[in-house]
């Protein structure tokens, strides 16, 4: 068991299977996306799991690839991982907007979390990730690139904001912490593993998060989908609310 803080742990072992991911890509750039997707998901999972259970043997692991443990709850600490978020973009060569998501939930909330983007060399992780530089202009709505959900249109338009297409969750998160974006909603179709880990940094990048109707996000419940998310610039906070609630 590794004696380093969660926090620690965290921020370690997404950097790690971000390498790792790098190696694949490297590897099977002469393949087809399919095997890249395939190839990465798998190769991810195992090292996070392999790693979790040599370091923290006691906890227990809710992974997107991983079938789903109902002993999670109830226990007392659960890591929350997705080994690879935003598949469709890894598996695009040359692309750097995607993720890997390691998150602590312990009694009751998040503690502890790490977005790593390998692809741009960088991870945010808790418990001090630096807040979004200050920002002067019209709002920035982050979106996916293949479509533009209407409740994010209705922010923009609300906000007489821009919007910027962005892959996965834990980018366009990400992307609020690192100030290239400010508000990110999103309507339906995650699950807690898509924003456990990006919720715990951009909690403590001192962003709002909460649902669309401006209640708590919960995590390690039995269903796992979480549908709607919305984390933004504190200063947003009202203003998104008022459209999404």
């Amino acid at each position: 068991m590794s004696d380093g803080s969660d926090h620690e742990v965290a921020a370690r072992l997404a950097t790690e299977a971000g390498r790792l991911l790098l190696a694949v890509r490297d590897e099977l750039a002469d393949g087809t996306e399919a095997e890249r997707k395939a190839a990465g998901d798998k190769r991810s999972h195992d090292y996070l799991m392999d790693a979790l259970s040599r370091e923290r043997p006691g906890d227990v692991v809710l992974s997107e690839e991983g079938a789903d443990d109902p002993v999670r709850l109830r226990s007392e600490r659960v890591w929350i991982v997705d080994p690879l978020d935003g598949t469709r973009e890894f598996s695009e060569l040359g692309r750097q907007d995607w993720a890997v998501h390691v998150a602590l939930w312990q009694s009751g909330d998040l503690v502890a979390g790490a977005v790593a983007l390998p692809a741009q060399g960088v991870t945010l992780a808790t418990p001090d990730p630096a807040p979004p530089p200050a920002y002067v202009g019209a709002p920035r709505i982050v979106v996916s690139r293949t479509r533009s959900p209407a409740i994010a249109l209705q922010v923009r338009d609300q906000l007489n904001g821009t919007l910027v297409e962005m892959g996965s969750a834990g980018a366009k998160v990400a992307a609020v912490v690192q100030g290239l974006a400010d508000v990110y909603v999103h309507g339906g179709g995650q699950y807690e593993w898509d924003s456990a880990a990006p919720v715990a940094v951009a909690r403590a990048a001192g962003l709002h998060t909460s649902r669309l109707d401006g209640s708590p996000l919960e995590y390690n419940r039995p269903d796992p989908k979480l549908a709607d998310l919305l984390v933004c610039r504190p200063e947003y906070a009202d203003a998104v609310l008022a459209v999404t609630g």
